[in-house]
């Protein structure tokens, strides 16, 4: 679409294949692959994937079951370690970043705008409702979305900007939070150079706390004497403060994380002898019908009521499924490891030959000595 050279542009991709792939997504969808450990937020992009993926039909039966099992592997991950303790997103760390850098006696009188009434627009709020702020000031297209979050947070005092008067807003602010959409910067350093001094009680610098992406704030705005620029990348910060904990978390979340991949790929792996298991249950439900038509007609019609006859289907019935238990049983892979998936070839080729099912074993096991092999090395 851009016209870039696949070569100039593959440098800066990386791709990822079969299991390595699966465990990446279950890590994104627990929140490992985020800039801070366990964000909540980004389960919930997982999950518009998938309803997207579902309404357009561009999930198949693996991919949905994948991206279902990575959902539950980041529930899990979040119920089992604490994971989501403390700055856990985006917006709550910009929130601990902002009461850093200020003064520790003026962080509660410090003036608070937020620019952005979105979803992390409103994680802003309630983050700043915990450490104790008592007012803040919302620039925001419209009041709806604003009078929204005064109803659900009544702890604050939310006062309201529209945002023609977003420059006005920032001009009484010490701390500015960004959180929109727009595709062009609201700050630059021309702008941060117009707005007046930050008192020195406060620390003498106005703070721009940019949480979005792409960004609402420029680089260059740290280039003003007494403006600070911090974004995404900043956030790192709040991030090492709890190192040595965030790593034991994430030992917890890759055990859980293992033991969903397992899940997963044993349910994948059953498949491939789904072939086998279908001709198997056909054939004897085949030989089933047959006898029980044959008892039928010894018996006679006018000799049996239908609690009689049904009594006799269902025996049948049950006699097969008791029989198949044991080699059904045997045909289900658990992914654990090799053995398993050798001695699952060898049960399928068993049992076709003993009952001349005819599948298409040479696509079977070519797919199961690959997993071996894949196992094996």
């Amino acid at each position: 679409k851009s016209g870039i050279p696949a070569s100039e542009l593959r440098e800066h991709l990386f791709m990822l294949r079969d299991s390595d792939a699966t465990r990446h997504l279950f890590e994104v969808s627990a929140g490992l692959d985020s800039l801070v450990l366990g964000e909540g937020q980004i389960l919930a992009q997982v999950k518009q994937v998938v309803r997207n993926g579902q309404n357009s039909g561009g999930l198949g039966k693996n991919i949905d079951r994948m991206f279902k099992d990575a959902i539950t592997a980041g529930k899990r991950v979040r119920c089992e370690t604490n994971i989501s303790a403390g700055a856990v997103s985006v917006s709550s760390a910009a929130v601990e970043l902002a009461m850093m850098k200020l003064p520790k006696s003026e962080c509660l009188s410090a003036r608070m705008l937020l620019i952005g009434a979105g979803k992390m627009g409103k994680l802003v709020v309630k983050h700043l409702i915990a450490k104790g702020c008592k007012k803040v000031v919302v620039v925001n297209r419209s009041v709806e979305r604003v009078d929204a979050i005064r109803q659900e947070m009544k702890d604050i005092e939310i006062v309201y900007r529209p945002l023609t008067e977003m420059y006005e807003a920032a001009a009484e602010a010490d701390v500015v939070f960004t959180s929109t959409a727009s595709e062009s910067l609201l700050f630059t350093k021309e702008h941060a150079e117009a707005l007046p001094p930050i008192s020195l009680a406060v620390g003498g610098v106005r703070l721009f706390v940019d949480i979005s992406v792409p960004r609402n704030v420029g680089a260059c705005v740290s280039e003003v004497e007494h403006a600070r620029v911090y974004n995404v990348d900043d956030l790192k910060e709040v991030v090492e403060a709890n190192k040595e904990d965030r790593v034991r978390k994430a030992m917890e979340a890759q055990t859980i994380i293992t033991q969903e991949l397992k899940r997963f790929e044993a349910w994948r792996d059953s498949l491939e002898t789904v072939p086998t298991i279908k001709k198997l249950r056909s054939y004897a439900d085949r030989i089933r019908a047959s006898e029980l038509e044959k008892c039928l007609q010894k018996i006679g019609e006018d000799n049996l009521n239908k609690k009689m006859r049904r009594s006799i289907e269902e025996l049948s019935t049950g006699i097969v499924n008791k029989l198949l238990h044991g080699p059904l049983q045997h045909l289900r892979c658990d992914g654990s490891d090799s053995r398993t998936l050798d001695e699952t070839l060898e049960n399928m080729h068993a049992l076709n030959r003993m009952f001349n099912l005819d599948t298409e074993k040479a696509v079977l096991e070519q797919k199961i000595k690959a997993k071996v092999e894949k196992t094996q090395s």
